[in-house]
């Protein structure tokens, strides 16, 4: 060491550069200050020596530890309490003088910094600015068990500020800060009425588990954070996942021993390191003015109190004017020290008369029963515009709550050191000041409000379908309309009907309720001697009361839970007693949920949003981002629709389905979507031919429209019908392994139907084809209009296969080996004769469509070789179609003559069809030659052939 040290001195650093260059931080002795020997004494700085006191316990299975000496020498009290690596400091100052006032100026601030964790803040400034959500919600939590404990009448300020100092991850800080905000009180000299233990219970598999990590809360049933004193309670926060009332109960009594736990410890090192307490100024009530207010105000202020008939506003008047009468009195006599007090005296008495009449008759200031609730008004779907809206009352409180759907981007990011990184289910309570008819300002977060919305948020989130299931990201606001009491609570109600009415799949409904006590408490011990507990609080009795207990669950269970005190502490005997008379209420206010909506509502209305997600190659989604986000802020700016892209996956939230059609659209033309034979698309004729068109949609890719697919009626000409650049709606009917995609408009098209037979116009032949996949593809009315013959007088034409000319044959009782008769004149001419007329029993022939094999005329069964010839005449045109094209003349001869027309070889095995105008006489043979022209094709490739020396006429 001796070495060490000359080295040092001998260095030509400055001596205290030197010192810090060896690494000496802390000598911990007995003493303050300290010189080091030195030969030098000009020279030599002092080494100052810092005195720390330390208590290590275990609580669960984890070592924590205070310590204080070390941090934050010059503060009120300073305590650094750690649990592994995760270290909090907290701290207390108090005000030195007094300024006036009638109540506690208690501030409580903690704060999270990156630094804790290693990180920089990812700010512009790249420093921590506002308190966050989670700031202001621990902050509360230290607020509320301490509050009560603070001796009536010392209004000093005092301010308490917990820093994470360190944080590995795994333990939340805040109850570490909550118990060393007790243990820095202790050691302060602020008059306290402590210490308090803070513990937080989980649940896993049925077992309890005590200080849970933050990955065990997350497998956890039950988070419960329980603050108490030696023997009383002092704070409960619960979320649960529907826990029954008897297993909270539990959970409750064995918190209670494990928080204790925290108070010996504090109280060895108050001993060794702690201040001796202040004797501070505190304003407290004679007795003698007490009597004086009372005299003058007490029997009108009762009055008030017993007229079921007052509302909140017509009470609240009445007493403000016994107030300012009793005021006025005081005045008249001149004592000035008396009215700086006197509203604080005024509400004393007021407190008294209220809280004695509940105790001995049992009637609160509105007539109601302690368990009865105040009449419910229950609204849904209020707002038709929305995607979720619902309207709750209970007495006056009302709260408006409405829903918005939102892609799972737009989740909330969350810059916490402990938790999830973002959340997708927020609740936003608001409490605007016209909901109590007053003149505020609204100046951004409010503790109150994000405590309350929190709350809420806790209550329905047990409920909500996991993140698999629906992956959107849903905002309630919480807007409360009117205020007289309970209006967290009331938010619970009115969010389970707006979820329910956005059709979010909930669990189940969930309801709360408020729950007040009453007590009456013997001044020489602190004993409570008597109680009532209050069901569903007014504003005043929660203000008059000394607890406000709000449960909210399930007809299962309790799903959230928060205990708020202004006394010393309350047994957890009545905390337990208070769950069964809220589930009672809770239970009657979901009665009416129900029956206004008990499920989710189907969003099928136009005008309803729609949400849709799809699944896409990450490749893809860059194309449409495109270069910095600008082709996607494009189509949003475009159509009014949200974009999310995360993954793989693209969301697409719309305000209605006109908008979500033009989005996809949009995004169907830039990237495309998976082809799927059945699915829809549009697309741009590209490219026409002679047998079809191809079609470009999808993002680029090429589909063949086939000419037989166009329309249920025979086309002609693909022209006819489309055009190149012509936008079209078509239907996927198949691909093959090669990615050829076949297309079709028909099959978007409806069927014609079949018209009455009684009917002016010329009734023609059915026919009914069949898709090679055994689907009627295409079909022509049994009543069509005659046919009006051009200048080339074509005779009409029914498109029929040959398989479907031979079986009509067949069905008739036409002797097939007869030869067909001939005209006595014109034989050169080669003219079918015409028939206006049709018999009835060739009109039932036509009718008719076989579907299986069928007999001839004689009863027997078709030969082989007659099979084999129909298999021809059928599969040999399919294959040859692209050879011909329409307008070819050529020279056929006659294959086969049947009762409604010709079959024609083509020549090359090919065959056509040719259709009779008459009824069925001709004067044709099998053999003979014929000039034809092919017209068009079947919806199976057959040629249909027309005569040309029947053309040229």
């Amino acid at each position: 060491m001796s070495s060490i040290v000359r080295r040092a001195r001998s260095s030509s650093l400055p001596n205290f550069l030197a010192w810090r260059a060896l690494g000496f931080r802390t000598i911990c002795s007995s003493g303050g200050f300290s010189l080091a020997p030195s030969s030098s004494p000009a020279s030599s700085a002092g080494i100052k020596v810092l005195e720390s006191f330390k208590e290590e316990f275990e609580v669960g299975s984890r070592v924590v530890t205070l310590e204080t000496g070390k941090i934050a020498r010059f503060a009120n009290g300073s305590v650094v309490l750690g649990i592994d690596e995760t270290k909090v400091l907290t701290t207390v100052t108090c005000a030195k003088t007094d300024s006036p006032r009638d109540f506690l100026p208690l501030t409580v601030d903690y704060q999270e910094k990156l630094f804790a964790q290693g990180l920089i803040p990812n700010t512009y400034m790249r420093r921590e600015g506002a308190p966050k959500e989670r700031e202001l919600l621990c902050g509360r939590l230290i607020d509320r068990p301490i509050r009560p404990l603070f001796p009536s009448g010392f209004y000093h300020e005092v301010q308490i500020m917990a820093n994470v100092l360190s944080s590995d991850g795994k333990q939340d800080p805040d109850i570490l800060a909550a118990n060393a905000a007790s243990a820095a009180l202790m050691l302060s000299d602020v008059p306290w009425g402590g210490p308090i233990g803070v513990i937080r219970l989980g649940r896993v598999g049925g077992r309890i588990v005590v200080n849970p990590t933050v990955d065990e809360l997350n497998s956890s049933d039950l988070h419960l954070i329980y603050a108490c004193t030696r023997d009383k309670t002092m704070m409960i926060d619960v979320q649960a996942r529907e826990i029954t009332e008897k297993d909270l109960a539990a959970a409750l009594r064995l918190a209670h021993p494990e928080a204790v736990k925290y108070i010996d410890p504090q109280i060895r090192l108050a001993a060794k390191a702690g201040k001796q307490k202040k004797e501070y100024k505190l304003s407290m009530l004679s007795e003698k003015l007490l009597e004086k207010v009372s005299d003058l105000a007490a029997t009108r202020i009762e009055t008030v109190f017993t007229d079921p008939s007052r509302g909140k506003f017509e009470r609240g008047e009445a007493l403000e004017n016994i107030g300012n009468d009793v005021h006025k009195v005081f005045e008249e006599e001149g004592d000035q020290e008396s009215l700086s007090i006197l509203p604080k005296a005024v509400d004393t008495v007021r407190k008294k008369i209220v809280r004695s009449r509940m105790i001995s008759d049992g009637f609160r200031v509105d007539g109601r029963h302690l368990d009865e609730v105040r009449p419910i008004y229950c609204e849904s779907h209020l707002l038709p515009a929305l995607h979720g809206s619902a309207l709750f009352s209970r007495g006056e409180t009302q709260v408006l709550c409405t829903i918005t759907l939102g892609a799972p981007g737009e989740a909330q990011r969350l810059d916490s050191i402990v938790g999830p990184p973002k959340k997708r289910f927020m609740l936003h309570y608001t409490f605007p000041p016209f909901c109590t008819d007053e003149v505020g300002k609204k100046l951004g977060l409010n503790r109150r409000e994000v405590g309350h919305g929190t709350l809420a948020e806790k209550a329905l989130l047990a409920v909500m379908p996991p993140e698999e299931d629906f992956p959107y990201t849903v905002r309630i606001n919480s807007e409360v309309m009117a205020s007289d009491g309970s209006t967290s609570m009331a938010s619970v109600c009115g969010g389970s009907m707006a979820l329910m009415d956005a059709g979010i799949p909930l669990k189940a409904h969930v309801a709360g309720v408020s729950v007040g006590l009453v007590t009456d408490v013997d001044p020489s011990s602190g004993e409570i001697k008597d109680y009532r507990i209050v069901t569903d609080i007014l504003g005043l009795e929660d203000h008059l009361g000394d607890m406000d207990f709000k449960i909210a669950g399930t007809r299962n269970g309790v799903t959230a839970s928060q205990l708020d005190i202004k006394p010393a502490g309350i047994p957890l005997d009545i905390v337990c007693e208070a769950l069964e008379n809220a589930r009672k209420a809770r239970l009657q206010i979901l009665d009416h949920i129900e029956r206004e909506i008990s499920f989710p509502r189907d969003q099928d209305g136009t005008n309803s949003p729609r949400l849709a997600t799809l699944k896409y190659t990450n490749d893809a989604l860059r194309s449409l981002i495109g270069p910095m986000g600008a082709l996607k802020r494009k189509i949003e700016e475009e159509t009014g629709a949200r974009l999310s892209i995360d993954d793989g996956t693209l969301t697409i939230v719309a305000k209605n389905q006109a908008v979500m059609d033009k989005v996809q659209e949009k995004v169907d033309y830039i990237i495309g979507r998976e082809i799927v034979v059945g699915g829809v698309y549009k697309g741009t004729v590209t490219s026409i031919k002679e047998y079809g068109a191809f079609v470009e949609f999808n993002g680029g890719q090429q589909g063949l429209l086939h000419m037989s697919e166009l329309s249920h009626e025979p086309v002609s000409k693909v022209s006819d019908v489309l055009h190149i650049g012509k936008y079209i709606t078509m239907q996927c009917i198949d691909t093959d392994v090669r990615g050829n995609i076949k297309l079709s408009l028909k099959a978007l098209l409806p069927k014609p139907r079949s018209c009455p037979e009684k009917s002016p116009v010329v009734k023609e032949t059915v026919s009914v084809e069949t898709s090679s996949f055994g689907e009627t593809v295409a079909s022509l009315p049994s009543v069509v209009e005659p046919p009006q013959k051009s200048k080339l007088a074509v005779p009409a034409v029914v498109i029929r296969t040959a398989v479907e000319c031979e079986e009509a044959e067949k069905s008739s009782h036409v002797d097939k080996n007869a030869k067909p008769k001939r005209a006595a004149t014109k034989k050169p001419d080669r003219k079918p004769k015409s028939s206006q007329t049709v018999t009835e029993k060739e009109e039932e022939t036509l009718k008719s469509t076989p579907t299986e094999e069928t007999l001839d005329n004689f009863g027997k069964k078709p030969s082989r070789k007659e099979k084999q010839s129909e298999s021809e005449a059928e599969e040999s045109p399919s294959m040859s179609a692209r050879k011909l094209k329409i307008g070819t003349e050529m020279t056929a001869k006659v294959h086969q003559v049947r009762t409604h027309g010709l079959v024609l070889d083509l020549g090359g095995g090919i065959r056509g069809m040719y259709k009779f105008e008459g009824d069925g006489e001709t004067e044709f043979g099998i053999g003979d030659t014929l000039q034809v022209k092919c017209t068009s094709f079947s919806s199976k490739g057959i040629p249909v052939m027309a005569l040309v020396d029947e053309e040229d006429v």
